[in-house]
């Protein structure tokens, strides 16, 4: 008995045994709402010194501590709101989305699926969750985030709703999806490389195959979230600068300074060097990678308590 249950192939259960995407989804969003009132601070910091053209922050300490001294703690907490909304909202599609692609993928014989299948299904997520709800949110978050001070009568926008409402009356509709080109590249490699890691160090690390019941410590799946999380920052550098550029240019005073996402990259490139298009690398890889911990940590409680219920007893 115990042979045929060592030598179950986990990969053949799997199309019996397929989690539905929905439980994805739901297992995605609660671990965003961890992951952002975790690290918010991180992204305000990463926003703060890519828009910083006069080299005003020295560092991230500086920028930290020079935007706590001067406009207090809570402003490491600004776009918090939208950033929660996004992130919940975001991964509530992005795993949901994936866990549709994945399906429609698989092997219709076996039920198995490539690692082709697999980067294409977390491509299409990443550029689905970009149009639909990263690039609007984003807009939103990094214009309330690259406002100094925090006294509402001297800011442009009072919060998410009026700096929505704002932009649409100043700029149109689409002003919201302001950099949604570079937004587009940057998650759909982003998520191509991340659901195709995960799943490997998944299996290579911990004998983790989906659908076998298995429910992953929580540190376990942090050390393989962590590890997937930290080739998308490299590999996108310049898609997230030129997008975080383009989203925070305002269209009221007249002409822009960036048309597009080439033009962008061109005019960084002249005017402030190679090394520009990799301006807050370090705060990103501070906050995504740990974001992406946090996350999984959250997500495969949920969906391995599920597996548990509904497939097998843990094998723990």
């Amino acid at each position: 008995m115990k042979d045929s249950q060592a030598n179950r192939n986990p990969q053949a259960e799997s199309k019996k045994t397929t989690i539905p995407p929905y439980m994805k989804a739901i297992s995605g969003s609660f671990g965003g709402i961890v992951e952002a009132c975790c690290l918010q601070p991180i992204d305000v910091i990463k926003t703060r010194l890519q828009l910083d053209r006069m080299g005003n922050y020295k560092g991230i300490v500086h920028c930290g501590a020079t935007v706590s001294s001067t406009e207090g703690v809570r402003a490491l907490w600004k776009g918090l709101t939208p950033f929660a909304t996004h992130l919940t909202l975001k991964y509530a599609l992005r795993m949901g989305s994936n866990a549709m692609l994945q399906s429609a993928f698989k092997d219709s014989d076996t039920g198995t699926l490539s690692n082709k299948a697999r980067f294409l299904s977390g491509f299409g997520a990443g550029v689905l969750e970009a149009l639909v709800i990263v690039t609007p949110f984003e807009v939103v978050k990094i214009r309330l985030q690259q406002q100094r001070g925090l006294s509402r009568e001297l800011l442009k926008y009072k919060g998410p709703i009026h700096c929505a409402h704002t932009i649409i009356r100043e700029e149109g509709l689409f002003g919201l999806w302001a950099g949604a080109a570079p937004t587009v590249m940057r998650n759909g490699t982003n998520q191509a490389a991340m659901f195709t890691a995960k799943n490997a160090f998944d299996v290579v690390l911990w004998k983790k195959h989906e659908g076998d019941g298995k429910v992953l410590q929580p540190w376990q799946s942090m050390i393989s979230g962590f590890l997937a999380g930290t080739a998308g920052p490299v590999c996108t550098g310049p898609f997230d600068v030129v997008k975080t550029r383009l989203m925070a240019q305002s269209r009221d005073g007249g002409e822009v300074k960036y048309k597009g996402m080439a033009h962008a990259i061109r005019t960084i490139y002249a005017e402030e060097g190679l090394r520009a298009l990799w301006k807050g690398l370090l705060p990103r890889l501070m906050r995504i990678p740990p974001g992406q911990a946090i996350m999984w940590a959250v997500a495969d409680q949920i969906i391995g308590l599920y597996e548990r219920r509904y497939f097998h007893s843990a094998a723990l």
